[in-house]
């Protein structure tokens, strides 16, 4: 594993990007404040360099809000998202820090809704991150990587892919929830309904709803 030195890019840093694209944000940003020494683990335990995008947000955030909080990208952890990109993917994507995991979740969504990477475990392209969507249990392509990701989050017409996931005054509700938490459904998104307002909601924590998700989706898959 290299040393947090090595990671720390001075000449290049990748945060004058995002930073820039902070500004040119059509979509409401919060950046969490990070805590100097969570951002150090965080960094160290993810083993990427400052210079690039993913570094920088791990470095330099403690996450990132997107949407009134809709978007949740993972950063070195804050007490509003508590959860650092390289802690969150332990034991869900990877067993020990510096393997390498066949997904790398970077970011999830207030419905439960959850970004990766690929790596390996979803074909051939490498790089490529991919949604898994509440309303299919499936991962799906979004074809394009970690920074054109980022941007997407940050000027995208998220309404447009959200169009049947968001319920009336999702704003309001948002509102009462954290980083930690999502919304979870009855019936579930993935049974047939004709209206989002018509199903019974409430906040659970986003680890109980990755958990359910994947089983379902592993039961799913065997029963095919």
């Amino acid at each position: 594993m290299k040393s947090l030195t090595e990671l720390i890019n001075k000449e290049e840093p990748g945060w004058e990007l995002v930073s820039d694209w902070i500004t040119q944000a059509t979509n409401k940003i919060e950046v969490l404040k990070k805590i100097e020494s969570q951002a150090d683990t965080a960094l160290y335990q993810t083993q990427v360099t400052t210079r690039s995008p993913m570094g920088a947000i791990i470095f330099e955030t403690g996450g990132i809000l997107v949407d009134n909080g809709w978007i949740r990208i993972l950063g070195s952890g804050n007490e509003s998202l508590n959860r650092s990109l390289p802690s969150w993917n332990k034991g869900r994507t990877f067993t020990e820090f510096g393997e390498q995991p066949s997904i790398l979740l970077i970011a999830d969504d207030a419905v439960g809704g959850f970004f990766g990477i690929n790596g390996g475990a979803l074909g051939n392209d490498l790089g490529t991150v991919y949604y898994f969507a509440p309303d299919t249990l499936s991962w799906e392509p979004m074809d394009f990587g970690y920074s054109d990701f980022v941007w997407w989050t940050f000027t995208g017409n998220l309404s447009e892919f959200y169009s049947n996931l968001r319920w009336t005054n999702w704003e309001k509700d948002l509102k009462e929830i954290n980083g930690n938490q999502a919304i979870s459904f009855y019936p579930f998104l993935w049974v047939k309904h004709d209206n989002i307002d018509e199903l019974s909601r409430k906040p659970v924590p986003v680890s109980e709803i990755w958990s359910l998700h994947q089983d379902l989706a592993k039961q799913l898959d065997n029963r095919n």
